[in-house]
């Protein structure tokens, strides 16, 4: 056996960052169960006023930083469907959000959303709790953890804009999440971002594109990067 190793980024989210299309200055989410969203540094942030806004240093390829936050993703969305018996797909689910009139949303921070018995109860008593009109099917109930994701989304970026006194233009979101249409479009309307969408599978295109870099296929990670943007099919989103 004489093949040679590659150590790739790790955990998968920094295999994932190595996959946005993109050498600019962006801020990401990698969306899934979780969002881990931030953006890419050359130096760690240690400011107090981060580590009290949760942000966190992670190392990255190529020595650069990830600083991120790691926040609610589609976790409220995944218990639904679930609690649902899975009846619906995830885009009925996220057609029902779309659909709704309901204009309230949830605190998709509550701890009471990480392992209640019954998430649409959860939601419901959450909503009743903070004065909100009761939600009269799913997709008000769906459409209210929507809101609360993007609302969430776009106070996250004016705390990490405001911590590394740094105004980015465009978020890129990647992973499983970015194929929700809708909070895309809700993340851009929220955050007032350019916001594009994908790559899907970005944790193993980014472990492939270091693999391929290490055996010089691509001679840096801007040339890969390149190539993932033509591949891939990036979505802009379109409000």
């Amino acid at each position: 056996f004489n093949a040679d190793v590659v150590f790739p980024p790790t955990h998968d989210t920094a295999s994932a960052i190595v996959a946005i299309p993109t050498t600019e200055d962006c801020i990401y989410i990698s969306s899934g169960t979780w969002s881990l969203m931030g953006t890419l540094l050359d130096e760690p942030n240690c400011s107090f006023e981060g580590k009290n806004y949760g942000f966190t240093n992670e190392g990255s390829y190529d020595g650069k930083i990830r600083y991120l936050k790691n926040i609610m993703g589609l976790w409220i969305i995944q218990s639904i469907k679930k609690e649902l018996n899975d009846e619906y797909s995830f885009s009925q689910l996220s057609e029902m959000a779309e659909k709704s009139e309901y204009s309230h949303k949830i605190d998709v921070d509550d701890m009471t959303f990480f392992a209640p018995s019954s998430m649409i109860d959860a939601i419901k008593e959450h909503l009743k709790s903070n004065g909100y009109p009761e939600p009269q099917n799913i997709g008000d109930i769906l459409r209210s953890v929507y809101y609360g994701l993007a609302a969430y989304y776009a106070q996250t970026v004016i705390d990490l804009e405001r911590i590394t006194n740094k105004s980015y233009s465009s978020i890129n979101i990647i992973g499983g999440g970015c194929r929700d249409n809708y909070l895309n479009k809700l993340t851009a309307q929220y955050t007032g971002k350019t916001v594009f969408a994908g790559p899907v599978e970005a944790t193993a295109i980014g472990n492939i594109v270091t693999q391929m870099i290490a055996d010089n296929r691509f001679h840096n990670a801007e040339e890969a990067k390149q190539t993932i943007a033509n591949s891939f099919g990036i979505k802009k989103v379109l409000i």
